[in-house]
């Protein structure tokens, strides 16, 4: 493979939005500030998996993946990241950047399919990236998840319908 073409950093992105980078590959260390730290991935039968850190172990388990978006419980508290490579973060500032100052944003179908659920209603607040619509499509089910934060205007999608590509599923209002 070409080296010009291999990926040397990735970047996780809290459910905030806050960014950390990390290089490739990974290594048995951690940079804190100006400071590298020795860290170490074990997995036992007692514990499961943890890591292991100044000496003192941290349980973590993966609860939730889905593409590059995961949810872990590190320590037990629970944390959401996505895992972007330079390139699909920078797309992401691009799209963003386009979205500018929309009141409302129009959930649309990606493809055609039946509609399995619908798991918001009028009103209901939804975050950036939560699902909103389960979306059958070539006997899979596809999360359909929320492109900003907001609050729930109309929900024009019902269960057991279908739905063609483009067809607005649901209207939020953009906090």
């Amino acid at each position: 493979m070409n080296d010009k073409l291999r990926i040397k950093k990735l970047y996780a992105l809290s459910s905030e939005n806050k960014k950390f980078s990390f290089s490739l590959p990974l290594k048995d260390k951690i940079r804190i500030g100006r400071r590298d730290y020795a860290v170490q991935l074990r997995d036992d039968e007692k514990l499961g998996t943890y890591i292991l850190w100044k000496n003192r172990k941290y349980p973590v388990e993966i609860v939730r993946s889905r593409q590059n978006k995961y949810e872990i419980l590190f320590n037990d508290i629970s944390y959401t990241f996505t895992v972007e490579t330079p390139f699909s973060l920078q797309r992401m500032k691009v799209l963003s950047s386009g979205k500018g100052k929309k009141e409302q944003e129009s959930l649309r179908a990606p493809m055609p399919g039946k509609i399995i659920d619908v798991l918001v209603r009028e009103g209901s607040t939804v975050t950036r990236g939560e699902p909103v619509v389960i979306l059958e499509a070539m006997k899979m089910q596809n999360e359909i998840q929320s492109p900003v934060n907001g609050i729930v205007k109309s929900v024009i999608a019902k269960s057991n319908t279908n739905v063609m590509k483009d067809d607005v599923l649901v209207e939020i209002k953009v906090e």
